[in-house]
């Protein structure tokens, strides 16, 4: 009994060790912000602008070799021509990050509210502590404690059934996967990085709007001749408001990710459950048996004869 009040004092404390209570929170809205850009369409439509911006760019190379002083005279331009591999690198992995991880992230969502997650630790343990407690207790005044005995056993079992009943064996692993595979892109530098590549955008997307395309087409070109451009600049609105709010998401959450960073590996919670669930529902297993077994009698001896 003494090891399961110990068990159950340290599941109640491990959500203060490992300052649950503040973390798990920031991971609950971390996930529920991402939650309109981890869509298949959504990263589709994000490649969709990539490869458009890559049309126009390849478009305004061509028309720079008609208009001299191209470099000088259209430097929002020239600056986008020379960013563009970067950019587009850049912007790329992000969204294959996300691309790859759909899966991970619909099973972390699938987890019980990471608001209410110290509480599976803090309960339990409250309760195991409790009933442990109890038993101690009771014994010593002489009593049985065998209903706390088999109480504390089921608590025990309880605790080693809750992974499989939230499906953390295949589900925490997902998650880990997903934060390992985010930690490179959820970084301040990293944000600060993607909303320097819409200023260059936005710039090279307006001097090709006013600049280069009317002094393309004053040789005597066509419209024609640069179609996506023409899309890139109509667009522009669009990919800015579509871009902007998952620009800002990142902004919002590279804390709330590096505090889910700083908690123990996903892999490992599961176990946080079975390991003590399992000791805890085996002393309590083991303090019945004992209780149970009659203690061994020596024979009385027989008189003397005289």
């Amino acid at each position: 009994m003494v090891v399961a009040l110990v068990i159950g004092l340290g599941l109640a404390a491990a959500p203060v060790a490992f300052q649950m209570f503040t973390r798990a929170p920031q991971g609950g809205t971390m996930i529920d912000d991402f939650q309109p850009y981890m869509q298949t369409t959504k990263i589709d439509a994000f490649r969709g602008y990539l490869d458009l911006i890559d049309k126009a760019n390849t478009e305004s190379l061509t028309l720079q070799q008609s208009l001299p002083d191209y470099d000088t005279q259209f430097v929002g331009a020239a600056g986008l021509n020379d960013q563009w591999p970067t950019i587009q690198t850049d912007m790329t992995d992000l969204l294959d990050r996300m691309d790859r991880n759909m899966g991970n992230y619909a099973a972390v969502a699938a987890l019980p509210s990471f608001d209410l997650f110290p509480w599976f630790f803090v309960l339990p343990g409250v309760i195991i502590a409790g009933l442990a407690a109890a038993a101690l207790v009771k014994g010593r005044k002489g009593t049985r404690p065998r209903g706390l005995l088999i109480a504390l056993a089921v608590m025990g079992l309880g605790v080693v059934a809750a992974p499989a009943i939230f499906q953390m064996f295949t589900r925490a692993p997902k998650g880990g996967e997903m934060i390992d595979d985010f930690r490179p892109m959820m970084t301040a530098q990293r944000v600060r990085n993607v909303q320097g590549y819409f200023i260059s955008l936005g710039g090279g997307e307006g001097q090709l709007r006013v600049g280069v395309v009317p002094a393309y087409e004053a040789t005597g070109a066509s419209a024609a001749d640069h179609p996506a451009i023409t899309q890139f600049s109509a667009e522009w609105p669009t990919i800015v408001g579509e871009f902007n709010p998952m620009i800002a998401t990142m902004n919002d959450n590279v804390d709330n990710f590096q505090a889910v960073d700083a908690m123990p590996s996903f892999p490992l919670f599961p176990w946080f459950f079975v390991i003590p669930g399992a000791l805890v529902a085996g002393a309590a297993a083991a303090a019945l048996r004992r209780r149970e077994t009659p203690p061994a009698t020596s024979p009385t001896p027989e008189k003397e004869s005289s």
